[in-house]
């Protein structure tokens, strides 16, 4: 394989999460293109349905202590650090006492879908690549899952992009099938808002930013590739990308990872 150095930016991950199909493949990707030869990091949020003590979860001091700015409110970073049983990995888990400790997911049985969850991906999409910069890491490929991660490659792609760790690097997009459902909040291009993002240039792209998939839309675009996970998600966005001449790969059989994704890797690079 051609990648040697590959960023996992993920919503789930088995042993963390229930094991859905895309838990399956964030756990077991990674570990297949590091038998390959990569070298891989892995990032998800420290969501509060992760028992720390169990899954032995523990702070790490020198990459924590720096502050986010979301809308001019700071939010402290906090990282922390597990590792995967019967494995060679380490996830780095992205926390903060406001967007995490003793929430669920993405929604609760009782309130429904968040209303901060635009604030909650634009902290872990940032509080990720400044960890990256932070550790001097330099990835060939960037392979983002899930809708709250779906802002890092629009942030990669336009507030740092001239950043030594993502000037030449590729970013794909795992397609999933769920939406968001509630719009961004009145003040989203504030909150996401940072040095080089011009807001015109997102709209000439044909991009609402009051629309409720407006993450997973900035994804698709921005994205160098897409990876259709889930048979038929978001099947309108995966046509866009193919259209737009951007490679994509259809997932048929998630007990063929090394076979299907290090032969679309490499046909990136």
């Amino acid at each position: 394989m051609k990648a040697k150095k590959i960023l996992f930016i993920c919503q789930e991950m088995i042993p963390y999460m229930d094991a859905t199909q895309m838990a399956y493949i964030n756990r077991h990707l990674p570990q297949t293109v590091q038998t390959e030869g990569a070298e891989i990091r892995i990032f998800m949020p420290r969501w509060g349905v992760i028992n720390e003590r169990r899954n032995q979860l523990h702070e790490v001091i020198r990459l924590s202590g720096m502050n986010i700015i979301i809308n001019e409110s700071d939010h402290p970073l906090i990282i922390k650090v597990a590792s995967v049983p019967q494995s060679r990995m380490q996830v780095y888990f992205i926390d903060n006492d406001d967007f995490f400790k003793n929430r669920q997911v993405l929604s609760d049985a009782e309130t429904g879908e968040y209303a901060d969850n635009m604030e909650r991906a634009i902290f872990f999409a940032r509080g990720v690549l400044e960890t990256i910069r932070k550790l001097c890491w330099i990835p060939d490929i960037i392979v983002c899952q899930g809708w709250v991660a779906s802002l890092a490659p629009f942030m990669i792609k336009t507030a740092y992009r001239n950043d030594p760790p993502f000037v030449n690097t590729r970013v794909v997009y795992q397609v999933d099938a769920v939406r968001p459902r509630l719009a961004p909040p009145a003040d989203f291009e504030d909150c996401l808002a940072q040095r080089g993002v011009d807001f015109e240039e997102v709209r000439a792209r044909g991009i609402d930013l009051t629309q409720p998939e407006v993450c997973i839309r900035l994804a698709t675009e921005y994205s160098d590739a897409i990876v259709q996970a889930v048979d038929g998600a978001m099947s309108e966005l995966v046509k866009a990308a193919q259209e737009a001449k951007k490679p994509v790969l259809k997932l048929k059989d998630i007990k063929k990872l090394r076979e299907t994704y290090t032969t679309f890797f490499d046909t990136l690079l």
